[in-house]
């Protein structure tokens, strides 16, 4: 039974104290931990400098039920992966009581996983790669003839390119197939679309401007996206205002579809001989180190990341204890 309802319109924040006590719940046990750190510590102290009374709180460390205990009015979700964006620390939270920022336990729960969420948004109507399930070794033979290569093997669950290989030949399939599912047993492959990545972040039910990300590397991998120094982002884009305007609707659109709000980012790619959009994967609890996306975009539109911290925080107001 849940101790939080769900409001119609959230509302803005005149000052620090009317957040009260604010966990940031950041680490845990995924194997984004360290990205974890990374992103709760930036908003623990982008929360202090703004005079909100604002800790640290690693569930990994301290019992959940903590946040009850210790009068915790609210929480900043910074936990990325299993155990923090898929649901299930959201069910707890509604269990306790605690308000907290982003999508609720439905939209997470869905997002997290990246063969569930690829099948609504195809059903809805939008255009995502082909894919084959590979749920045994026996699959990887048809799966490469139907869909061909190069391809993407992905295990359904984790963020930040966890588990994820781009095969050229099919000689890599088999050895990418068992990384894969070393994450998940749920392993899936997909088309490479050959192009360029965009990503749009989405704030308040707005989106932010869109990045053109230009890795060094094959594909944007968990290196690429946190610790290397040549990887390249466009902001903005470079797209044509119709062009913006499509992907801004798909990602408001993907968003809609499966049931996330607050604030988030949707990743797509763009066939470089087509220029058609397809839709990747939502991230409901997007990194905030100092290489993230979200927090780019932001500053495109004029937001910076301690004002960022602040509106996410405030899509807390969206729940209220019962």
């Amino acid at each position: 039974m849940s101790l939080l309802t769900l409001k119609q319109a959230g509302r803005r924040a005149a000052s620090a104290a009317e957040f009260g006590k604010v966990a940031v719940l950041l680490g845990g046990d995924s194997t984004e931990r360290e990205i974890s750190l990374l992103s709760g510590n930036a908003v623990l102290a982008a929360l202090q400098r703004r005079g909100v009374n604002a800790h640290g709180f690693d569930p990994q460390d301290r019992p959940i039920q903590n946040l009850a205990s210790e009068g915790f009015d609210r929480a900043w979700i910074a936990l990325h992966g299993p155990g923090g964006e898929d649901g299930l620390m959201q069910g707890a939270l509604e269990w306790l009581g605690v308000p907290y920022t982003g999508s609720g336990v439905l939209a997470s729960a869905l997002t997290m996983d990246k063969l569930k969420t690829k099948r609504v948004v195809v059903g809805a109507g939008y255009a995502a790669p082909d894919y084959a399930v590979l749920s045994r070794p026996e699959d990887l033979p048809p799966a490469l003839e139907r869909i061909g290569l190069p391809i993407m093997v992905k295990p359904a669950s984790q963020g930040s390119s966890v588990g994820i290989t781009k095969v050229n030949s099919a000689a890599e399939l088999p050895g990418a197939y068992a990384e894969a599912r070393a994450i998940d047993p749920i392993v899936f492959a997909e088309t490479f679309i050959s192009g360029d990545e965009y990503t749009v972040g989405v704030l308040q039910e707005r989106g932010l401007p869109s990045i053109r990300i230009q890795p060094a590397t094959e594909f944007y991998d968990y290196q690429a996206k946190y610790f290397r120094n040549d990887t390249q982002y466009h902001c903005p884009s470079g797209l044509d205002a119709k062009a913006e305007a499509e992907l801004q609707a798909s990602a408001l659109a993907a968003f809609q579809v499966t049931d996330c709000f607050g604030w988030g980012r949707v990743d797509f790619m763009r066939d470089r001989n087509s220029g058609k959009f397809y839709f990747i994967e939502i991230n409901t609890t997007p990194g905030m180190t100092d290489h993230s996306l979200v927090p780019m975009a932001a500053r495109q539109s004029g937001i910076d990341f301690e004002e960022l911290v602040w509106r996410v925080l405030e899509t807390s107001f969206l729940r209220e204890r019962k």
